[in-house]
């Protein structure tokens, strides 16, 4: 069975907001900054809610931030087509 792989640029995009601190992310959308560590190590997966939240506060849009990765995807679409 495919396992499915949430990954997202906030890192990067704290350091291109002027080195933004994991706190202040954090205090912006009401998190700690243990979990903002653990939604940039991909250990933790945000709400719909805090990951739009997220994008707001660097000016982009949900897509841009967050990347959902199928495991298996391109395989399956190979196999099924004749």
């Amino acid at each position: 069975m495919p396992t499915e792989s949430l990954t997202n640029e906030v890192r990067l995009l704290r350091f291109l907001a002027q080195d933004m601190t994991q706190a202040e992310l954090g205090r912006r959308v009401g998190l700690t900054r243990q979990t903002i560590a653990a939604i940039e190590q991909c250990r933790y997966s945000p709400s719909l809610e805090v990951a739009f939240q997220i994008a707001d506060v660097f000016g982009k849009r949900l897509d841009e931030v967050f990347h959902w990765n199928p495991a298996g995807v391109e395989t399956a679409k190979r196999v099924s087509t004749p």
